[in-house]
């Protein structure tokens, strides 16, 4: 059985439809999930034995910030050129030696002898996973049916937060039973099972069996880069759609980061304790991000510019819940409004990612996800722990991730904008994909598909 051709806002929602079965889209979605999930593992183990590294190497809170920040910033450097590349080259093959790479490097984290050594391994983790997000959210959109892009979008984005919980919990319970290393060295070595598997199964070939590019399976743009920059940044609409969706990633990575040391420090939990305890609410978080996206599919099938109304009202949630919790002092009352948050706080991926993809063309949807993916790292994941870190040495920590969730007064005010933009951007780029007679009537927002 394969998916019917469904239409779509945008250049490349007019193509055919995906040409693979059902079944194998979704064996796809599955392995480019658990790769995903090994991705963020890797990222966020570092996070559950913070305070084992703390006591070790007698470690500041900006060092250790610095630790996991680098990864988010390595990843956001390099995502759009590695990205870019991928489009050339071959998603797949990048795909694999991306999660060779990181694996062997924090497999490098678990031999390291110091603060120096480890923290060239997490640079190296990044450079690893700078296209994964990017070049795998695009092989899985270009296997489905484009309305379900809000949905898929913020479910393969939630891996980050699932993988985060499954890192952060594993390694927490790893590390205090075996140590540190025995922590990281896990993860690399399931990262390289897992690639294997990936190359047995998934296949350029398969992923396009008409060998075309139109399900956006192998397309290699043939222009270049000059030429396709005014493709990717071409409306404010989109614009805002990265900058906001980037400054809002600045919380959950805050939280990510921190929340183990935070219920070792305040609630006086084990290392082991402290990661299961951060990992139920990274799991909140990821809940969060699928809630927003089949919210934005939900609503926006009339109206597609609801979908800046579920980034908007995540955004102010988040906004009030976290700075409120953190107003709390210790107890079940600050746990309830951080669970609350938590499953506000990341609400804003699915809608965003979906917006990029129905307002680029989708020869070059991988580099348009690594722009995301680059907004997201340099404006939210990057800055997210290292900022905490920096405001938790002088203010300490329950202060830093109290002033965190500031950052959504400016989400607000970026999505509002793209918002009132995104009518008439969508109008035109839908014209222009399509040119119609002189005497076609004109679309309104109402009469474009979700």
């Amino acid at each position: 059985m394969r998916f019917p051709t469904t239409a779509g806002t945008s250049p490349e929602t007019y193509s055919a439809a995906p040409a693979v079965p059902r079944r194998y889209a979704w064996v796809v979605f599955a392995l480019s999930f658990a790769l995903l999930l090994s991705d963020y593992m890797s990222r966020q183990v570092l996070n559950a034995v913070f305070p084992l590294l703390k006591a070790q190497w007698l470690l500041s809170d900006a060092k250790l910030g610095s630790l996991s920040g680098v990864v988010a910033l390595a990843v956001g450097v390099l995502t759009f050129p590695m990205s870019f590349l991928a489009d050339r080259w071959g998603r797949v093959r990048s795909l694999l030696c991306a999660a060779v790479l990181w694996s062997l490097a924090t497999v490098g984290c678990a031999v390291s002898a110091g603060y120096g050594q480890l923290f060239l391994g997490r640079v190296f983790v990044g450079v690893g996973e700078a296209a994964y997000g990017s070049v795998g959210i695009a092989v899985v959109l270009s296997v489905f049916p484009v309305a379900l892009r809000a949905t898929l979008s913020g479910a393969f984005i939630a891996g980050g937060a699932f993988g985060s919980v499954l890192g952060v919990a594993l390694g927490g319970a790893l590390a205090q039973q075996f140590g540190w290393r025995w922590a990281f060295g896990a993860m690399g070595i399931l990262g390289l099972v897992l690639a294997a598997v990936y190359a047995l199964v998934v296949t350029e070939k398969r992923l396009d069996p008409r060998g075309a590019a139109t399900a956006g399976a192998r397309p290699r743009a043939s222009a270049p880069l000059p030429s396709l920059l005014p493709q990717l940044f071409s409306s404010v609409s989109v614009v805002s759609a990265y900058v906001g969706s980037g400054l809002q990633f600045l919380v959950p990575g805050a939280l990510i980061s921190w929340l183990p040391s935070y219920f070792n420090r305040y609630y006086h939990l084990t290392t082991a304790k402290s990661g299961a305890a951060a990992g139920l609410f990274t799991l909140l978080i990821g809940v969060g991000m699928i809630a927003g996206g089949v919210l934005s599919d939900r609503i926006s099938q009339a109206v597609p510019g609801r979908k800046w109304a579920v980034a908007i009202g995540s955004s102010l949630a988040s906004l009030v819940l976290l700075t409120g919790a953190f107003s709390l002092p210790d107890g079940a009352a600050q746990l309830v409004l951080l669970a609350a948050g938590c499953l506000a706080c990341a609400g804003t991926a699915g809608p965003a990612a979906a917006m990029v993809a129905n307002l680029t063309p989708a020869v070059i949807s991988a580099t348009a996800f690594a722009t995301l993916t680059l907004a997201n790292s340099l404006l939210g994941l990057a800055p997210g722990p290292s900022l905490t870190g920096v405001l938790a040495d002088h203010a300490g920590l329950r202060g830093a991730l109290r002033l965190v969730p500031l950052v959504s007064v400016v989400t607000v005010a970026v999505f509002l904008l793209g918002r009132r933009c995104y009518a008439r951007d969508l109008v035109r780029l839908t014209a222009a994909a399509r040119p119609a007679p002189a005497d076609a009537p004109r679309l309104t927002e109402t009469e474009l598909p979700a």
